[in-house]
């Protein structure tokens, strides 16, 4: 990834674009230290064995004061020591994410390939950057994301959204916001120079310490992570129905009781219904990528080529069409599913996961993925009903967060001034 000397900088104090692809995340408050197994490990992985990381997380404390307003079930995220939480700071982030002149050419901004009504994906299959090309993988929703363990589909380096926003915003392969050399010192003097929005006095509230100058790179990306790490969902039926505030019918009981019995829950636990959750009691995580059997090219487990998951990242042959578990957290109003987008609703998902695996009869990516060499024997065939399968639908339905998806704290600044 080329960029401008400014932009170099300013990846340095966020950590980076890619970061250490080992099993160890870095030593610091935010993101805990420990030891693993990976290509970039300490210990190799043997071949043919999926990588897996093992880390440890030093006690956290809290670098700000901020209060979460979380139910009992729901324990604090870690914020990272060096991007404390702060009201000015979030309200920054909030414009920023919308702000379309945060691209190269000014087109688009971080809410047009997430948008709230959706839990913050888009509803497409793949996303489109401002040259036109799509993404090879589907634009992941954003709620409770300060609780990943990693950030994106399949790359274990990057362990928080401070490292991980720099990849849209810089990328090049794929392009999506499109900021590069020629552009790059442009985007921060329309921000300067913005009419609409007072950003010299807003970045100042937001980082009162900075100096000189505090409209910069580093400082527009540690407001958007910060805002985005307020995105806590925790308010759907399901947890009202943990708080003893609401009830689930018989149907969505009986769906729960299946997504238990069929071992669902192994992937996609509780609390936010994934397997990276890290907050800030998490002391030790195991880390995980996996094959769900999507594809199986040519017999030989294949998946096809430029996305085919953690094995890009780790260099591990068995990690090959390995993805991160993505949380169920409002998955009713997330799809296209899977890391490609290519499934269209939930309860073709449902029936693919619960039947083992994904069998592609034609066309270029033809093949059994049920039978994919390097698939987690967790994917198995349930022999769930269809009573089942619409049971365990109506139970999926109860993640979601209405007021999650209309709260206003997360909504769009500029429409709000439009109306």
């Amino acid at each position: 990834m080329t960029m401008a000397l400014g932009v170099v900088a300013a990846l340095a104090v966020l950590g980076g674009c890619g970061g250490s692809s080992g099993g160890s995340p870095p030593a610091q408050n935010g993101s805990g230290s420990g030891s693993g197994s990976g290509s970039g490990g300490q210990n190799a992985t043997p071949r043919g064995t999926p990588t897996v990381f093992n880390w440890n997380y030093p006690a956290y404390t809290a670098p700000d004061a901020w209060v979460w307003n979380l139910p009992p079930h729901m324990p604090p995220p870690r914020v990272p020591a060096d991007n404390p939480m702060n009201e000015a700071k979030v309200a920054l982030g909030r414009y920023l994410f919308y702000d379309k002149r945060m691209s190269g050419d000014g087109t688009l901004s971080c809410g047009g390939c997430h948008e709230q009504a959706r839990a913050f994906a888009d509803g497409k299959d793949r996303p489109t950057g401002i040259t036109g090309q799509k993404h090879p993988r589907n634009a992941m929703g954003l709620g409770n994301v300060a609780y990943h363990a990693t950030q994106t589909w399949a790359n274990p380096s990057l362990l928080t959204l401070e490292r991980q926003i720099p990849n849209p915003v810089f990328g090049t392969e794929p392009v999506e916001m499109g900021v590069n050399d020629g552009n790059v010192d442009q985007v921060m003097k329309r921000l300067a120079g913005a009419k609409d929005v007072d950003y010299a006095t807003r970045f100042a509230q937001a980082f009162p310490d900075a100096q000189g100058d505090p409209i910069t790179w580093e400082h527009a990306l540690k407001a958007i992570s910060a805002f985005e790490r307020t995105f806590i969902t925790a308010d759907s039926r399901y947890d009202r129905y943990l708080q003893g505030r609401d009830t689930l019918s018989a149907q969505e009981l009986h769906g729960k009781q299946v997504f238990e019995q069929a071992q669902c829950s192994a992937c996609h636990a509780a609390p936010n219904f994934d397997d990276q959750f890290m907050s800030a009691q998490t002391t030790s995580l195991v880390v995980r990528y996996h094959n769900i059997g999507l594809y199986n090219l040519e017999g030989r487990g294949a998946y096809p080529k430029d996305n085919s998951g953690a094995e890009e990242i780790t260099g591990n042959p068995a990690d090959m069409g390995a993805f991160r578990v993505p949380s169920l957290r409002n998955v009713a109003v997330t799809g296209p599913y899977m890391h490609d987008g290519s499934v269209a609703t939930l309860e073709e998902a449902v029936r693919i996961m619960a039947g083992g695996g994904r069998n592609v009869e034609s066309g270029r990516n033809k093949g059994d993925g049920r039978a994919n060499p390097f698939k987690d024997p967790l994917v198995q065939d349930r022999g769930l009903s269809d009573q089942d399968v619409a049971d365990l639908l109506a139970f999926l339905h109860t993640l979601t967060d209405e007021r999650f998806l209309k709260d206003p704290a997360f909504s769009d600044p500029f429409a709000t001034q439009k109306q």
